[in-house]
């Protein structure tokens, strides 16, 4: 289908100050909407609270306001502007919230601006819990059991039907803001208490806790033809209970099996209909028993995502540009992919490749945090790392972290060589930003792979491929022996297919 005719100026919603679960990706991703949209010819509004953007460079849009992003404020922007249409899905949960606001309190009807993208009713079916089952449920795919409640007696009496453990995440919160898990009713009241404290709508979902499952994330694109791509699949190397933006991520997904993966395409493809999002991408993230195979799909944000901006530069798929093309009426045959320019964006990427991404934490800024990794996100950053397998990846984005690591070999260090065994095993089992060194060391001592998976929850493959690493740092430190000469080329070629680099 051509591009729209009937649109000439479009509204786009920053996502405001950059703070932990909400940063830089999506002024990644508002800079390449912005610069889309001008390529088509439209006229280009945008609000955003940073000027430390490059989404508010002069050049980026013909009209840029830095104001508050508040309803009030927007309003003022439409009254004076009067766009002929809002694209909500690029400026993060922000933006989302936003248009969420602007078009229940009737702003968008009373200035005919057509939301595109994702309407409200879209966006209410992703965010509301209660809706969100449903919609599910009519396309026969599972959730986890859950509920919405307003108030801690309403949490008691969702606990009474559904039992602990529970996950209690607070409504419309960035980055996992005030989530917490209960095993009691005693710790009920307080994480509740907390979470509704959180929440701008004082309310927050109370759900079964499915902590130890494996989690994966498919980055799914809709056009207004119904044409429906993958563009990439990310397994969480953590297992589920650790929010995705703490998780070391992995693309594309390794454990499932062609089968298992063509199940969970299908139900993503289920999902983005179900949830109507009319155009653009969506992040949906899904659950899998380790053991029975069961999947349960646990979340959808309906916009582009902080997984969005990583699948992007994994696969070169540009998803935020592509998105916002699809919202002004192209269908993705019509687009070409930016890496070939000749195939169109209707063919799903395959990656030869493997794309390993390593959160980065900067808790000696924050004395007295608590360092335990669960659902709401504590990382400031993240490294991405390209390889030829997942070790050679996982070894290059430890050295890109610019913590003085220059992979996993060779950094013992006194704090892990002065721990017994005993106590390395029983500090992995805690989720903490270092325990994938400690993994690391638990494996050069020769603690087996399934051992680790027990205490850990990480699947075996994984902890399977950091032993590969670990028998080649102890084949070259016994095949050099201090003597460069006795380290053949074999062993060299072998120590470089698994991400070793100069220094280690």
């Amino acid at each position: 289908m051509p591009k729209r005719k009937d649109l000439h100026k479009i509204l786009i919603i920053g996502s405001g100050p950059i703070i932990i679960g909400q940063a830089c990706e999506f002024d990644y991703s508002g800079t390449q909407a912005c610069k889309a949209l001008r390529e088509e010819g439209y006229e280009v509004v945008l609000v955003n609270s940073n000027p430390a953007t490059i989404m508010t460079d002069p050049d980026m849009a013909q009209r840029v306001y830095l104001e508050p992003l508040t309803a009030e404020s927007i309003e003022r922007i439409i009254q004076r502007e009067r766009p002929d249409a809002l694209l909500p899905t690029l400026g993060g949960q922000t933006g989302l919230n936003l248009a969420l606001e602007l078009a229940e309190r009737g702003i968008l009807s009373r200035y005919n601006v057509e939301s595109i993208g994702a309407k409200k009713r879209a966006i209410e079916r992703a965010e509301d819990r209660d809706l969100f089952r449903e919609s599910m449920a009519a396309a026969g795919l599972e959730t986890p059991a859950s509920g919405y409640a307003a108030t801690v007696r309403d949490a008691h009496r969702i606990a009474d039907r559904i039992g602990f453990p529970l996950i209690v995440r607070p409504s419309l919160t960035l980055g996992g803001t005030g989530a917490g898990i209960a095993y009691t009713r005693e710790q009920l009241d307080r994480v509740m208490t907390h979470a509704l404290e959180t929440s701008p709508r004082n309310e927050a979902l109370v759900e079964q806790s499915v902590l130890g499952w494996k989690e994966y994330e498919l980055e799914v694109m809709r056009d207004g033809a119904d044409n429906v791509v993958v563009v990439c699949s990310i397994e969480n190397f953590d297992p589920m209970g650790i929010h995705t933006g703490d998780s070391i991520t992995v693309a594309p997904a390794q454990t499932l099996s062609d089968r298992e993966y063509q199940v969970m395409r299908d139900a993503a493809v289920k999902v983005i209909r179900a949830i109507g999002v009319e155009t653009g991408g969506s992040n949906i993230q899904f659950a899998i028993h380790p053991h029975t195979g069961q999947m349960l799909v646990i979340e959808m944000n309906p916009r582009v995502s902080r997984s969005s901006a990583l699948a992007s530069k994994a696969t070169g798929f540009p998803i935020a540009k592509i998105a916002a093309k699809l919202a002004v009426g192209y269908t993705l045959n019509e687009l070409p992919n930016d890496i070939t320019r000749e195939t169109p964006a209707s063919f799903e990427p395959t990656l030869d490749y493997v794309v390993v991404k390593i959160p980065r934490w900067a808790f000696e800024k924050f004395p007295g945090v608590d360092r335990t990794l669960f659902a709401q996100m504590k990382s400031v950053g993240e490294v991405m790392a390209i390889g030829r397998t997942f070790p050679e990846a996982l070894q290059k984005a430890v050295r890109s972290l610019e913590t003085g690591l220059h992979g996993l070999s060779g950094n013992d260090g006194e704090a892990l060589t002065g721990m017994s065994e005993a106590e390395i095993l029983e500090k992995v089992a805690e989720p903490l930003p270092e325990r994938l060194l400690l993994i690391y060391e638990a494996l050069k001592r020769g603690v087996s792979p399934h051992a680790l998976a027990e205490k850990t929850k990480i699947d075996l493959w994984f902890l399977d491929q950091m032993r590969l690493i670990a028998e080649t740092e102890r084949r070259v430190v016994r095949g050099s022996n201090g003597s460069r000469r006795r380290l053949t080329q074999e062993m060299l070629w072998e120590a470089k297919q698994r991400g070793f680099g100069d220094a280690q």
